[in-house]
């Protein structure tokens, strides 16, 4: 009884909490997710107010979150505009690998943690965080924008790709051989395939069974599919974040509109506790002795992705301000990022710190690049096109003058052919010329 109400204060206490810090959010016009990770460090181990009781509750809140954000995302597109995107963002994927893994895998050699090491660090800065990127994107109200295909596109070659890199990850930790490591990677890759041949070619029977009239049964029957799938995807070496994306594909049509405004306010809720739980699994402590590696990897990955997403959106034909929110709209990194930490860190303990001080510092400043990326960039160009204006120089005024002294004159000749009153027209000109060029040198 007595854990039982230290969870309920507890619990009340933190969603309080983030409506506050939400509404603070919205009034000075920045995403709430930075300061949910800050209330996290608050609320976590070595914070100010540890929470003892609703741990396990956060940590399970904290993956319905994740499937929650990646479901909604994946119903605002359907099964063959993932196919074409895949299709036509593969050379994206290959950039956005090349530009973002290479950095972390040098910096593991640098700091000499080996190859196993060099693998794990090469994913931590090379996966960007689906999660805080889907809520970015609605927070910002990006879902329809001309880029949003573009970089749902990247998100989902990574999040594919996690298929192929995490079972080799776990083999590499292990020390499994090349046999056992391959059989790992084929049993995940059959599972994304067979969802992605549920998803394109049988996509409108399943919104068919899935498909109520009752709004109780249609939130029940979607929400049940997608823990249900994302736990089976888990369980076969998947993540889970891809099981809910393709479970959201595969769902289409009024089901799909119908689904989305239900469980709007479920991801909203456990989105929240996701970041929430991010921040109280980390311990503040740790994180000043690996601050300034952790910061020089954070901005070289800054710019890696932003040039990925200018990359991938020059492709799709978009103009240079959609590039530039591609861009800083794939900065963020989380969720894929601590899970291959935490993969590592038994073989390479010193991976656990610097991961969450880069994974921390990254949280923050992707909703800030999401939001001010293209238009810092755009007044910075501006400027340098419009030179500021100096006072004038003796050749600008002396060339002012004799600009006046012709016009004198050929108001003169004009105005002398029709007699006395065009003297007069005359030398009033020349009067009011002389008087100017006066004032000017004056």
């Amino acid at each position: 009884m007595h854990n039982t109400t230290a969870l309920l204060i507890e619990l009340g206490a933190v969603i309080l909490a983030l409506g506050i810090i939400g509404r603070l959010a919205g009034r000075i016009g920045l995403s709430p997710i930075p300061l949910y990770l800050l209330a996290g460090l608050a609320f976590g181990h070595g914070g100010l107010i540890p929470l003892d009781a609703s741990e396990d509750f956060t940590a399970v809140g904290a993956e319905i979150g994740v499937i929650l954000l990646l479901l909604l995302l994946g119903l605002e597109y359907s099964a063959s505009e993932l196919v074409s995107s895949l299709k036509t963002q593969y050379p994206s994927g290959i950039v956005d690998f090349l530009l973002n893994a290479v950095p972390g895998a040098v910096a593991a050699l640098i700091l000499g943690w080996g190859p196993v090491g060099a693998v794990a660090l090469a994913g931590v800065t090379w996966i960007s965080s689906s999660g805080v990127i889907a809520k970015v994107m609605t927070d910002l109200g990006r879902l329809g924008n001309r880029e949003t295909p573009v970089i749902l596109g990247v998100l989902v070659m990574e999040d594919l790709a996690m298929a192929v890199y995490l079972p080799l990850l776990t083999a590499m930790l292990a020390g499994v051989g090349l046999a056992g490591g391959s059989v790992t990677l084929l049993i995940s890759l059959g599972t994304v395939g067979l969802v992605l041949y549920a998803a394109l070619r049988h996509g409108r029977l399943i919104s068919r069974a899935v498909s109520s009239d009752n709004p109780e049964m249609l939130l029940l029957v979607v929400l049940g599919l997608t823990v249900l799938v994302a736990g089976i995807a888990q369980q076969l070496q998947v993540s889970a974040a891809v099981g809910a994306f393709l479970v959201g594909i595969a769902l289409s049509g009024e089901v799909a509109e119908g689904a989305h405004k239900l469980l709007a306010p479920l991801r909203d809720l456990f989105a929240a506790v996701f970041f929430v739980f991010f921040g109280l699994s980390t311990n503040p402590a740790d994180i000043p002795p690996v601050l300034l590696p952790a910061l020089l990897l954070a901005i070289v990955t800054t710019l890696t992705k932003i040039g990925t997403g200018w990359y991938a959106a020059r492709r799709a034909g978009i103009g240079p301000r959609g590039r530039l929110r591609a861009g800083g709209t794939l900065v963020a990194r989380g969720e894929f990022s601590i899970v291959i930490a935490g993969l590592a860190v038994a073989t390479e303990p010193r991976i656990g710190p610097i991961a969450t001080a880069y994974v921390l510092i990254l949280v923050i400043i992707g909703p800030l690049a999401a939001r001010w990326t293209e238009p810092l960039v755009t007044r910075a160009q501006g400027r340098r096109k419009r030179p500021a204006a100096g006072p004038p120089t003796l050749e600008d005024m002396i060339a002012a003058e004799s600009t006046g002294s012709a016009g004198t004159n050929g108001s003169v000749g004009s105005n002398g052919s029709t007699g006395t009153a065009g003297s007069a027209g005359s030398a009033g000109a020349a009067g009011s010329t002389g008087s100017a060029t006066q004032t000017s040198r004056s």
